[in-house]
């Protein structure tokens, strides 16, 4: 029976924070959050999956990448032969849509004019159970994906990042990229697939999202009657487990190939993003390598040292790492660019951040996640992250706990996970074509 929380009898009202509002399909344990914004008459639907590399194991690493691109290959409802592909089909109505995959989750996203809800929820309903993962389209998605891991080989950054994480991660399943490792993407059969699909993509393990323009309870019926009927997982969705045991030195590692200019990448074992310190983590990579004002970039990049530095403290389900990835100008050798990025980082641990700095990149970060939320379809991918790493409230309060941060609690933080022993080390080093060759 509906209720005023609840207009819908289908669904069981759990929340409202912050005009989001939380229910729970009662047939089959999908969480749905609405948040009405009327301000023109489009709309984002969105549904989240929580599967992600997190999730994969040697032998199908990149499966959440993969089926990324085969679920848009088609369903029963929207295919080549019935001439309702689901792009051509979104195109149509001038919908702006895409699927994206990380270490934590894969969401799938429709922003239409509001009349056009009904259609998108019908394609993400159909995909949810009805995908084909089909042999024929996983051997030509296969080379699309496997081009775009080797472009990705062709970014010093991308390596760097990648190599950084699977060195400081050796049992935990963050040492794997999002993308796979090349032969798991060559190899990886499609019943292997099949088995990936059929385990994680279940409405008990997804949230669907709309935001926009739309009455509730006429969505709320919709939502009912595109996944209503779809039953939940007849088995636990797996869960991950594996916990990295503690780091007991530094690690180092060094790529040599073709390119232009050296980097020097310097990361830290750090923490999950819900756990408290990750918001003066946050602060303090802001104050580290956001803008021509940031320390880094006043001891790298000022003095012509380096062509570029950055700070990423990154937001994880599980905890992850603390990075700093600079690109050293022509020149300079690594070991210096390295030398002053600890110099810097032994100078936080030593006298800390002033208050002023702390405002500053709290301000900062304000006006980042205040452009970051500007349109729906922004909304949503914010939201899809917020519950991939915590819950949607984490995304609600995110901005709250950023600007409780003292000075006192960025020291406490950098002395905590700054330790030499919870470092990776990594360098790029660019050879001729000549070296290369040889």
């Amino acid at each position: 029976m509906a209720t005023a929380a609840s207009p819908h009898p289908a669904f069981d009202f759990v929340e409202e924070k912050n005009g989001i509002r939380e229910l729970r399909l009662r047939a089959n344990g999908l969480q749905v959050l609405l948040l009405p914004n009327r301000i023109a008459p489009v709309a984002t639907f969105c549904v989240v999956y929580r599967v992600g590399s997190r999730h994969e194991a040697v032998g199908h690493t990149g499966a959440t990448h993969l089926l990324e691109h085969m679920m848009f290959k088609g369903t029963a409802e929207f295919n080549r032969d019935r001439g309702t592909q689901i792009a051509a089909t979104l195109e149509a109505v001038g919908a702006r849509f895409n699927a994206t995959t990380w270490f934590d989750r894969t969401n799938y996203f429709e922003t239409v004019p509001s009349d056009q809800i009904d259609l998108a929820m019908r394609i993400e309903a159909s995909r949810m159970r009805g995908s084909f993962i089909r042999d024929g389209d996983r051997i030509p998605e296969m080379t699309v994906v496997r081009n775009e891991f080797e472009r990705g080989e062709n970014s010093p950054f991308q390596v760097l990042y990648k190599d950084s994480f699977a060195v400081a991660f050796r049992e935990h399943p963050y040492h794997h990229p999002t993308i796979g490792w090349k032969s798991d993407i060559e190899g990886m059969s499609t019943a292997r697939l099949k088995e990936f699909y059929d385990t994680f993509y279940h409405p008990d393990n997804a949230t669907a999202i709309l935001i926009g323009d739309f009455e509730e309870a006429e969505a709320l019926r919709r939502l009912d009657g595109h996944f209503g009927s779809i039953p939940r997982s007849h088995r636990p969705i797996p869960r991950t487990y594996t916990d990295e045991p503690p780091q007991q030195g530094e690690r180092r590692f060094v790529v040599k190939r073709a390119g232009q200019i050296g980097w020097v990448a310097l990361s830290f074992r750090s923490v999950a993003a819900a756990h408290p310190d990750a918001y003066p983590m946050a602060v303090l990579a802001n104050i580290l390598g956001s803008g021509m004002t940031s320390r880094l970039y006043q001891a790298l990049v000022e003095p012509s040292l380096s062509i570029s530095v950055s700070a990423i403290s990154w937001q994880l389900r599980d905890p992850s790492l603390f990075s700093v990835f600079t690109a050293i100008a022509p020149g300079t050798d690594h070991a210096r660019a390295e030398k002053i990025v600890r110099d810097e980082l032994a100078r936080v641990v030593r006298e800390g951040v002033t208050e002023d700095e702390v405002k500053k990149a709290q301000n900062q970060i304000e006006a980042d996640v205040i452009f970051e939320r500007d349109t729906t379809d922004q909304v949503a991918g914010s939201l899809t992250e917020a519950i991939a790493v915590a819950d949607w409230r984490w995304y609600v309060d995110y901005l709250e706990n950023v600007q409780r941060v003292t000075a006192a609690d960025v020291l406490r933080a950098a002395r905590t996970y700054f330790h030499e022993d919870f470092s990776t080390v990594g360098w790029f080093v660019p050879r001729i074509e000549a070296e290369v060759a040889a």
